[in-house]
């Protein structure tokens, strides 16, 4: 079974319909009583990295993914948790130097404060980590409306790329490496409009599993059907030219995961709204298409074709 099927089937009962667990069905816990958000998010070597021979770029990528989690509701993140597994060689003085001093330069990037965890030793290296903030609401998953917009910030697929590079799957000359590598370890969060985002969006998650898949399940109680034109999803400058050069197909990058920009769904008549309040922050927003309940099924539009289901399949884990 999946992930999913696992967290339903078994511990799903165990909340006890606890409001602030969402159902499990969200990034967060909210606990609207006393305005708390938390996000945890366990990453193990080898499966959400690709290894630890750079820790201090590991470390930042983790811990934006983690916050992202929160910045994706409308909240800012205030205090994390780390609890980190190693042995010898992965917590070597050297690389826990690399590490405190990369968490340090993120505090101060994310104006966040280290707070707690925990340390065992392991043959695997492995970070569990807890992100916390306050706020009174928070936007959440399978909140969309029919007819909504559908918008994402930032670019998509560079990420992706950055990691096959690091497989050696693809090889590039040093500046265009350097571009996308850089884009794989360190995220640009769009941090700048996430406070805003409750005026406008009825629902939103984080790009972390894939565009496609990751629209899914923003919706997946909501009955609805989203239409995505591909031609609209936006990818950087640099993305564009190696797919043009190379000749490859633009779905294959943008629905592969680890871009941690915003979806977001919002009625129609914010769009004025959305377009000069994103213009006003310098923030990248794109529409990329619409959800209804006018369909059996979502759809990804390219030109007169529609694209095989298999494209909105995002990572997940199997047991």
């Amino acid at each position: 079974m999946n992930e999913f099927t696992l967290i339903e089937k078994y511990f799903k009962k165990l909340t006890y319909n606890n409001p602030s667990a969402l159902d499990l069905n969200d990034d967060v816990f909210f606990d609207k009583n006393n305005n708390v958000v938390i996000s945890t998010d366990t990453y193990v070597d080898g499966v959400h990295f690709l290894n630890f021979r750079k820790p201090d770029l590991v470390i930042k990528k983790i811990l934006r993914s983690s916050i992202s989690d929160l910045y994706c509701k409308g909240v800012k993140p205030k205090f994390i948790f780390i609890s980190a597994s190693g042995n010898n060689n992965s917590f070597s003085k050297k690389n826990l130097n690399m590490i405190s001093n990369s968490l340090k330069e993120e505090q101060n990037k994310f104006d966040i404060k280290l707070s707690g965890g925990d340390t065992t030793k392991s043959n695997k290296t492995t970070f569990t980590i807890m992100s916390l903030g306050y706020s009174k609401k928070i936007v959440q998953r399978n909140k969309c409306k029919n007819g909504d917009d559908i918008y994402v910030t930032g670019n998509i697929g560079d990420s992706y790329l950055g990691l096959q590079i690091l497989k050696k799957k693809i090889l590039l000359n040093k500046k265009e490496k350097s571009y996308f590598i850089k884009k794989y370890y360190l995220p640009d969060l769009p941090i700048k409009i996430s406070s805003n985002l409750l005026d406008f969006a009825n629902s939103s998650i984080d790009i972390s599993d894939g565009l496609f898949g990751d629209l899914s399940k923003l919706i997946n109680k909501s009955e609805l059907f989203y239409k995505v034109e591909l031609n609209k999803v936006p990818i950087s400058s640099n993305l564009r030219n190696y797919i043009t050069k190379y000749k490859k197909k633009k779905v294959n990058f943008i629905s592969k995961g680890d871009d941690y920009q915003i979806i977001f769904t919002s009625s129609k008549s914010k769009r004025n709204y959305i377009q000069k309040f994103f213009k006003k922050m310098n923030q990248k927003v794109t529409l990329i298409g619409n959800l209804t309940k006018d369909s059996s099924n979502n759809e990804i539009i390219e030109g007169n074709n529609r694209l095989k289901h298999a494209y909105n399949e995002a990572y997940s884990h199997n047991f």
